[in-house]
């Protein structure tokens, strides 16, 4: 039988996605490849929020993959245009019926303790997801087996085409390649081990994470001896700490000044369009928001452009639907323009009168807890009482897990193939679906989408998809952000990515 290989600059899923060619959107990118940077030094990046775990596989939060980014490695892994390339993966063939592909590994890499990496690594961190249900579960939904028939090759064999296999293997590193020893001990949680450009050295709670370099690393040596990574929620206050050199770098500026900070020397800023999303959810296991009225009543009662202006000041897109405006996968359908007197009538058809709404937001994200405000300032004019319940991520995250809300406010972020902007969170049987939503059709677009491998077709699957999910008010979707991040001039070799992802390996600091 023949096969495609693919080598080099991997498969270019972001021209088949259509996907913001990485961070050409917005400002574009700040590239310099540090030849006049001196080698060596510790950069101090301040991040809003604190991981909850450093396990990749457990993890869903964004604050840990800021760090793991530079810990761990997957098979594939997106360029700055997110097109899968390789990573851990030098080469990769396909059969002619797209069931089995064979992933050849790098040779001589290693993990950062010195022991080596192996395709059991790889057998046994996909198996590990994929029988313990973990977060990414779901993007194994077609992978039949993986296998090691030796120690340098992976055999992936799937029970149906899946076109956005490579995004699900390497889209984030919540598909991490782990070591076994190290998730048994436990000590993956604070003390990952991984084969990625740093490694962690300290953890010290509510303060910061260590990483230095890996020495041990298969690509080229970081030019940095390590990165610290300091948690700040107050965007003020990171501010203060950039501009007075005690950190060189974050991605939590106070939205309102950044039209003012591109003019200040001694910062670089700059922005992208993102592939992120931003929602409001409510609880369909709960009364009365399993009435798919009062949900349309919510949707009607919201000026997204108010919202979206007094959470990101202009730094944001209004969408109804998800995906980006600069994806090919777009879908042009906003049908909720603020409408006082349908919301109030559809709550009247609900019979529902004098409705107190718990909405819950992270302190972490303050984007929420401003979006919130503004939220319960729209439903009070429709007879909707909110009560604002703000915490700190990792209780919001356990509230969210067990059910404990009404409604919330959050994002997704760094989505690259669509199906990771509905699977998880809209098909009955999704690993995020924490709202309880439910539509026979829609699994079944969801389902024969992912295994689409006519693109015009796998569009419209998409967008009748979408449709529903709007329709359903399963999310009430608000914007699509910028991405924006501020760094001292004495930084040099970073790039803002559209998919939010935070790689220091190619940074150098000044001296």
């Amino acid at each position: 039988m023949s096969s495609k290989r693919f080598r080099g600059a991997g498969v270019a899923l972001a021209l088949t996605f259509g996907l913001l060619a990485g961070c050409s959107a917005g400002e574009g990118v700040e590239v310099d490849g540090g030849t006049q940077a001196g080698v060596g030094g510790v950069l101090t990046a301040a991040i809003s929020g604190e991981p909850d775990q450093l396990d990749p596989h457990q993890t869903s939060a964004y604050p840990s993959f800021q760090v793991l980014e530079n810990v761990y490695d997957t098979l594939v892994e997106p360029d700055a245009n997110l097109a899968m390339k390789p990573s851990l993966a030098s080469e990769w063939d396909t059969s002619d019926d797209q069931l089995t592909w064979t992933f050849t590994l790098r040779e001589g890499v290693t993990f950062s303790d010195g022991s080596p990496l192996t395709a059991e690594d790889v057998v046994y961190s996909y198996n590990r997801i994929i029988d313990e249900e973990l977060n990414a579960a779901y993007r194994f939904a077609t992978v039949e087996s993986v296998t090691a028939p030796d120690p340098g090759t992976v055999v992936v064999q799937l029970t149906a085409p899946t076109p956005n296999l490579l995004a699900s293997l390497g889209g984030f590193k919540g598909v991490a390649v782990v070591k076994k020893s190290n998730v048994e001990s436990g000590a993956v949680k604070t003390e990952p081990i991984g084969s990625g450009p740093f490694a962690v050295s300290s953890y010290s709670a509510g303060d910061s994470i260590k990483l230095v370099r890996n020495d041990n690393y298969w690509g080229t040596k970081p030019k940095l001896d390590g990165v610290t990574f300091t948690f700040v929620q107050d965007p003020t206050v990171a501010l203060q700490n950039l501009r007075s050199g005690e950190v060189q770098w974050t991605d939590n500026l106070p939205p309102q000044q950044v039209s003012a900070l591109r003019a200040d020397d001694d910062l670089v800023v700059r922005s992208a369009a993102s592939s992120d999303y931003w929602y409001l959810a409510l609880n369909q296991a709960r009364k009365p928001y399993d009435d798919v009225n009062v949900r349309r009543a919510v949707a009607f009662a919201l000026d997204r452009a108010a919202i979206t202006k007094a959470a990101k000041f202009g730094l944001a897109t209004v969408n109804q639907t998800a995906i980006p405006t600069d994806s090919a996968f777009y879908y042009d359908y906003a049908p909720y323009q603020q409408d006082l007197a349908q919301a109030k009538q559809l709550l009247a058809e609900a019979g529902v009168t004098d409705l107190t709404m718990d909405l819950m937001v992270t302190n972490e994200y303050p984007e929420t807890v401003t979006a919130a405000q503004v939220i319960a300032a729209q439903l009070k004019e429709i007879g909707i009482a909110v009560k604002i319940r703000t915490l700190d991520f990792a209780q919001w995250l356990d509230e969210q897990g067990k059910g404990n809300f009404d409604s919330f406010m959050l994002g997704w972020l760094g989505n690259i193939d669509p199906d990771e902007f509905y699977y998880a969170q809209h098909h009955s049987a999704g690993t995020f679906n924490f709202h309880g939503y439910r539509n026979p059709a829609v699994d079944n677009l969801l389902d024969q989408a992912r295994t689409e491998t006519d693109q015009a077709a796998r569009k419209q699957q998409y967008e009748q998809a979408a449709k529903q999910i709007v329709d359903d008010a399963s999310y009430l979707y608000l914007y699509n952000p910028d991405v924006v991040q501020g760094w001292s001039s004495q930084v040099s070799g970073y790039e803002v990515r559209a998919d939010r992802a935070i790689r220091f390996r190619d940074v150098a600091l000044t001296r």
